[in-house]
């Protein structure tokens, strides 16, 4: 449990886990704490916590959780024992407050909480507002709670922004949600994830993955070895994402007894997929006509979701992306979401989305040309 005190004072010595402050660091936190002063902010907020022990994982190695905080935020934080002392702007102080103690109780229940953890609490905290911007109108009645989590018998998978937060909560919501945006922002790590969540909890029977093998022209026959050895190099990433959240065992067990289905799209046609989690990975590279056959694939009792990014479309010249045309035509059908990433939603880590950030406001090449 944490305790809040404004306009508390602590003293004593800060943590000695922190290494001594570079200089240009050193001054950053000296003219935060000026500017406070000088607008009349000298009384710091001050956080109690219960469990010493708890305080050390939140303040991370060497306090590097602290200082992300600090640094992102524009504060200057005092550590003494269980007590967290906070020096700033009004609203930027309420933000870590709110950060620190969301994070303790995330270590309090069991959760393992490093730098991801703690930029991710903070844009939540931050831009709350942000999940009626990337929940479409049809989904905007869906409640989105701070940070949402996936619990597996492997782990438990915590939202690290907003949207991923929004998309979350559509996909409890809804029987079909689509998720476009960059490269880096969950979107199918996050599908897997909760597909496997809801195998496990037996609220589906099976789960079953697939992707259009556009690289190969869908043409597999013409491929060595079996069909399982013709498309794994076109599916892999789905199977990174389920060995990630699942046990290798269950997961090899499941491909065994046909529980994990992974197939490329071509082998969806003529079938009717019900009582199961169904995910479309990268269907920018989908034709209207096959995204139309996958969609109407759906049966009793299953869920579907569908991912891809817009601006990596593979298809040939001259054919429309039926990604886009979907989300198009279906936009306010009742039990239709689609959660739209952005840059700032990236994950992987911050140079992949200034590099998403870049290509996005760099002209297009017919704008350059003309």
């Amino acid at each position: 449990m944490a305790r809040t005190s404004s306009g508390g004072r602590v003293t004593g010595k800060a943590s000695g886990r922190r290494p001594p402050l570079t200089r240009g660091r050193k001054a950053a936190s000296e003219e935060r704490a000026n500017s406070s002063s000088a607008n009349g902010r000298e009384e710091p907020l001050v956080v109690f916590f219960d469990d010493i022990r708890l305080v050390r994982d939140l303040l991370g190695d060497y306090d590097a959780n602290l200082a992300v905080l600090e640094d992102r935020l524009g504060i200057q934080a005092v550590v003494n024992g269980n007590v967290v002392s906070l020096r700033g702007p009004e609203q930027s102080r309420e933000t870590a407050r709110s950060v620190l103690e969301q994070l303790y109780d995330r270590l309090a229940q069991g959760e393992m909480i490093g730098v991801g953890e703690v930029v991710g609490a903070i844009r939540h905290a931050r831009t709350p507002e942000q999940v009626a911007e990337v929940v479409e109108a049809d989904a905007k009645d869906a409640k989105v709670p701070a940070a949402q989590q996936i619990r597996t018998r492997k782990r438990l998978i915590t939202a690290r922004t907003p949207a991923q937060s929004a998309y979350l909560s559509a996909l409890q919501s809804h029987d079909l949600v689509f998720a476009t945006g960059p490269a880096g922002t969950g979107k199918t790590y996050l599908a897997v994830a909760f597909a496997a969540a809801c195998m496990e909890s037996g609220k589906c029977d099976r789960l079953i993955l697939s992707r259009p093998a556009v690289e190969a022209g869908e043409r597999l026959g013409f491929l060595p070895g079996d069909m399982r050895e013709k498309v794994d190099p076109y599916l892999r990433p789905l199977y990174d994402a389920l060995y990630d959240v699942l046990a290798p065992e269950r997961v090899e067990r499941g491909l065994a007894t046909g529980m994990i289905e992974i197939a490329p799209l071509a082998f969806m046609r003529g079938r009717t997929l019900s009582h199961a989690m169904i995910i479309l990975d990268e269907a920018q590279n989908t034709t209207s006509m096959q995204m139309k056959m996958f969609l109407t694939r759906i049966g009793e009792g299953s869920k579907m979701i569908v991912t891809g990014d817009p601006t990596q479309i593979d298809l040939p010249a001259g054919k429309d992306s039926g990604l886009l045309e979907a989300v198009a035509i279906l936009e306010g059908i009742e039990d239709v979401a689609h959660i739209a990433f952005t840059g700032r939603d990236v994950v992987r880590r911050e140079l992949v989305g200034k590099i998403v950030d870049a290509y996005e406001a760099a002209p297009k090449r017919g704008e350059r040309n003309g």
